[in-house]
């Protein structure tokens, strides 16, 4: 159990650096870096103030990777993101400059806000970690993960991700609000250590020595079961128009040996698959005309789905 261990030291650690900057976000912060061990894009969708755009910069500055962020508006086109070729006066050739896109981690702040042609520029680079300017494939950097934030397409001003975009997310975070205590201590913290940049944590292990811990994580056979019995139920619901593709199989499976690993645990158990459902399911979800009139939610759906899947006995607990 010696990696596990380490990887549990290793969050909490960081967890307690994420702390002192932002409050109350322990639990979202463990399913961001679960998108990060994964090699997975997050989404992290929730109202405007919450702290979004800082969680993803610290976290970016105590792991120590390049980072770049793009704030998506409505007027950014797609070679913004991706970079354009530029005709070289003195050689009369055109050159590729390399857009915000070639980073290790590219913050895509209010991605939403940004119209459909330019939120498809990430497609190719989401999936294939590279992108086509002009015919030529350039290749981006390793690691290359997209941890975008969203708010509400309920605000003004917003572009609803297709569903397709949707898909190459792992996870979709909510930070919801801290607590009274919590949020008092916000006006105790000094303005300097709100903006300074956080140094990179000491002895922290990289993320492909942590992607190697995680695939060593095993998933037994009725634990493998449950995960593919919560699946296909999605697909069965009459709410549902669009069950949980077998893509949301492999990330569920991903997700669940990283939130493991994290626990300092060399296998998984079923409750790893419920405490993943709704980040992992949820976003990928497509409800019935019906159930949109009834003003159903994917969340409510997910979580009578999970109450109707039996749980291998081995795992049951009084």
């Amino acid at each position: 159990m010696a990696q596990g261990t380490s990887a549990h030291e290793f969050f909490a650690a960081l967890a307690d650096r994420v702390e002192a900057r932002l409050f109350g976000v322990r639990e979202p912060l463990r399913l961001v870096v679960v998108g990060l061990v994964s090699d997975a894009h997050v989404l992290i969708d929730d109202v405007p103030g919450v702290g979004k755009t800082t969680l993803v910069r610290t976290l970016a500055g105590l792991l120590g990777l390049q980072s770049a962020r793009v704030q998506f508006t409505p007027d950014l086109m797609p070679s913004d993101i991706t970079g354009t070729s530029i005709l070289n006066l003195k050689t009369h050739e055109f050159e590729f400059r390399p857009g915000p896109v070639f980073t290790q981690i590219l913050l895509a702040d209010e991605i939403n806000r940004a119209t459909p042609k330019t939120q498809s520029a990430l497609l190719e680079a989401m999936q294939e970690r590279q992108v086509t300017v002009d015919g030529v494939v350039h290749s981006l950097p390793e690691p290359f993960l997209v941890l975008a934030t969203q708010n509400p397409v309920e605000l003004e001003g917003t572009f609803p991700l297709p569903e397709a975009q949707l898909d190459r997310f792992l996870l979709r975070v909510r930070l919801g609000y801290p607590d009274q205590k919590q949020e008092e201590e916000i006006l105790v913290k000094p303005r300097g250590s709100r903006e300074s940049a956080p140094e990179a944590l000491p002895g922290a292990p990289d993320l492909a020595s942590l992607r190697a811990m995680a695939d060593e994580v095993r998933i037994e056979e009725p634990v493998r079961r449950y995960a593919v019995s919560l699946v296909r139920a999605t697909r069965d619901h009459p709410d549902l128009q669009v069950g949980a593709s077998p893509r949301s199989v492999e990330h569920l499976g991903d997700a669940a040996r990283a939130l493991a690993l994290l626990d300092g645990r060399d296998f998984v158990l079923p409750d790893d698959l419920k405490a993943l459902a709704q980040p992992v399911l949820a976003h990928r979800l497509v409800l019935s005309t019906d159930a949109r009139i009834r003003d159903r939610r994917a969340e409510e759906i997910l979580a009578e789905v999970i109450a109707q899947v039996p749980v291998p006995v081995e795992f049951e607990t009084e």
